[in-house]
């Protein structure tokens, strides 16, 4: 049996970038000539100069007449100034013939070229016209409602400047100036693939124990955001051969980029192809970094190569801390400005002492400034980016950030975009078809699922509009009231069947009630059970019944009733509890439990704030109990 062999050399966040950027020439890599309309998002390769004046004439700025300035003075309502009309009338691409002499007027439109002699024009609202020419109601000084030749661009004067990306904005610039094709910088051509034997293309079947291939799909969207081009390679298996037949075929681009193999585990090849790379090859192969420890980062002939970790969390993170910055300057795009702001940790957060830690959160407003909430799911997840609102950096010297420490965050984009209504808690959906219908009426919706605990505590600190929560009190059964505080109010929601999910056909379950079927998992150690996690409403009522025992599996902790019914349809587990909703979706066995209140706890000083009053208002309509209902929750009248 071989053994697993280890990582060179773990360096620095800083040692790796050091050594990777020290073979590379961070600027463009040339440029090329295209057509304006193709121009959008393009980086300039030079100064744009001004071939022409803007606008190229004196030009009418409202419809009305052109005058001499003088001749209108003393203009009033009660006493208008008389002038006489010339015979021609301009419009916009007429070119004037008859000069404007004193005691006579021209009428113009909007955009009209402004007659020699006229030096003003008067709207034609302060105008009357009569058989003997117009009254003017309203005395113009010199230069009103005139823009004249080279007012906006002169010619010769420098408008744009090379590495300016190109927006809607400087197209309409050119465009003005009459310029049809711009000189901007080459896009950087990008291979990326994946590898794989686990890994499939999105469309095609998924077997058991496959996963679709996000990587390259988002990698490739970074890119074209960061100026470059991708080229798809595909998803190449877990074959030395054809792996390097991709990444000679990657390195006819400027760059190859590709995912997983990297931690030199048996079977992971990808660091073996590139490790026969030379000029230098692989100048860091394992960072100190959490996520992305497995990182390889190598140049060949000026062009860079990295293999990126395969969970997709720690891919995205990896790939911007090492690749974007390269594929901007190849691209000739500025530096990225990341705006940081400062927040607290509601929490404990742990780290690995050793290890540069980026942390994704999600900020929410609370009474003394922001709070960042720690959005991780795990390096595998593909959804903790698209909700979180930045990052912070833990010290590779820390190993603890206690609750209510300062943090910088570095945000994910420009500005933080701040929601409407922010709901942390308990996830159920149930409260996804609410939040949708009040996003489709226009709100911005945040929602962070940390359990009904950690909802009713971020509802007791002021950091949430909403807390979803289910929690039993294990003396009474009773569900949330007996949680309240003064600082607080419960807004009552509906109720949800909690119950057994087996297989269906399990003879150790089926036809059996919710009391024997425990007592037999109980004193069945093949069966196993999946359980929830410490601090969720479902994990109070579990432990209320299972009363001090721990059969088979209880130490595997998952963090929602889906979580659970995956890992039983999945034969990873025989049983866990959740609710009768999620049962259906993955065809399983139910056997009922018990009836649960999921309500909502509001800040009293939010209740009055309209989108909480819209969520109140929807959550009482018809359309939302009929919705509910058909969820398979139970809606009653509100408790007054």
């Amino acid at each position: 049996m071989k053994t697993q062999s280890q990582f060179l050399q773990v360096v620095t966040r800083d040692e790796a970038e050091r050594r990777f950027r020290e073979h590379l020439a961070l600027a463009p890599l040339g440029s090329e000539t295209v057509d304006l309309h193709v121009a959008l998002g393009r980086v300039l390769a030079e100064d744009v100069v001004a071939p022409i004046d803007v606008p190229g004439f004196d030009r009418s700025n409202v419809d009305g007449f052109a005058v001499l300035a003088a001749d209108t003075w003393g203009a009033m309502e009660e006493q208008p100034r008389a002038l006489s009309l010339t015979s021609e009338i301009l419009t916009p691409g007429v070119a004037p013939c008859i000069q404007v002499s004193t005691g006579h007027a021209t009428p113009i439109a909007t955009g009209g070229m402004l007659p020699r002699g006229a030096d003003a024009v008067v709207m034609v609202e302060y105008t009357d016209v009569d058989e003997e020419g117009v009254q003017i109601r309203r005395a113009a000084t010199a230069g009103e409602n005139v823009s004249y030749a080279g007012t906006d661009i002169a010619r010769g004067e420098s408008v744009l400047r090379a590495g300016q990306p190109l927006s809607s904005r400087e197209i309409g610039v050119l465009a003005a100036l009459g310029i049809a094709q711009v000189l901007v910088y080459r896009k950087p051509k990008v291979a990326i693939f994946s590898t794989g034997n686990e890994i499939v293309a999105p469309g095609a079947p998924l077997p058991m124990g496959a996963v679709y291939d996000s990587n390259a799909a988002i990698i490739a969207a970074a890119i074209e955001e960061l100026g470059g081009d991708p080229v798809r390679l595909g998803v190449i298996p877990d074959d030395e051969a054809a792996l390097s037949t991709a990444l000679k075929l990657g390195l006819q681009c400027d760059a190859v980029v590709f995912s997983g193999g990297t931690s030199k585990g048996e079977g992971d090849l990808s660091y073996r192809v590139v490790a026969a790379l030379q000029d230098p090859g692989i100048v860091a192969h394992g960072v100190a970094l959490k996520p992305g420890k497995p990182i390889c980062l190598a140049v060949t002939d000026g062009k860079p190569v990295v293999i990126l970790p395969g969970f997709p969390t720690s891919a995205v993170f990896t790939f911007h801390e090492f690749m974007a910055p390269v594929i901007r300057a190849f691209a000739g795009m500025p530096p990225e400005r990341r705006e940081l702001v400062t927040a607290t940790v509601p929490m404990r957060v742990n780290s690995e002492r050793g290890r540069t830690e980026y942390l994704l959160v999600g900020l929410v407003p609370a009474e003394q400034g922001l709070t960042a909430y720690p959005m991780g799911k795990g390096s595998g997840s593909v959804t903790t980016f698209s909700g979180a609102d930045g990052f912070i950096t833990i010290g590779q010297h820390t190993e603890m950030l206690e609750p209510g420490t300062p943090v910088q965050v570095q945000l994910l984009s420009q500005g933080l975009a701040a929601a409407d209504l922010i709901i942390i808690g308990s996830h159920c959906v149930g409260l996804d078809w609410l939040a949708g219908e009040l996003i489709h009426q226009g709100f911005r919706i945040k929602t962070m699922s940390v359990g009904s605990t950690g909802g009713l505590m971020a509802a007791k600190r002021g950091e949430c509009d909403l807390g979803g929560i289910h929690l039993m009190d294990p003396e009474t059964g009773e569900y949330n009231r007996s949680l309240l505080t003064p600082a607080v109010e419960l807004v009552q929601g509906y109720g949800r069947m909690q119950g057994i999910v087996y297989r269906v056909g399990d003879s150790r379950f089926e036809g059996r009630d919710a009391a024997s079927a425990i007592a037999m998992a109980i004193d069945e150690p093949s069966c196993v059970m999946v359980n929830r996690n410490a601090g969720s409403g479902t994990r109070i009522l579990i432990d209320r019944l299972l009363d001090g025992a721990k059969p088979a599996g209880y130490g595997v902790q998952t963090k929602s009733h889906n979580a659970v019914a995956v890992a039983v349809s999945q034969q990873r587990a025989d049983w866990g509890l959740a609710i009768d909703t999620v049962a259906r979706q993955y065809g399983l066995g139910f056997i009922p439990v018990q009836e649960e209140c999921y309500d909502f706890v509001v800040p009293k000083t939010r209740l009055d704030r309209p989108p909480v009053r819209a969520f109140i208002s929807l959550l009482r309509s018809a359309k939302a109990q009929d919705a509910l209902r058909t969820l398979g929750f139970r809606v009653d009248p509100p408790i007054d």
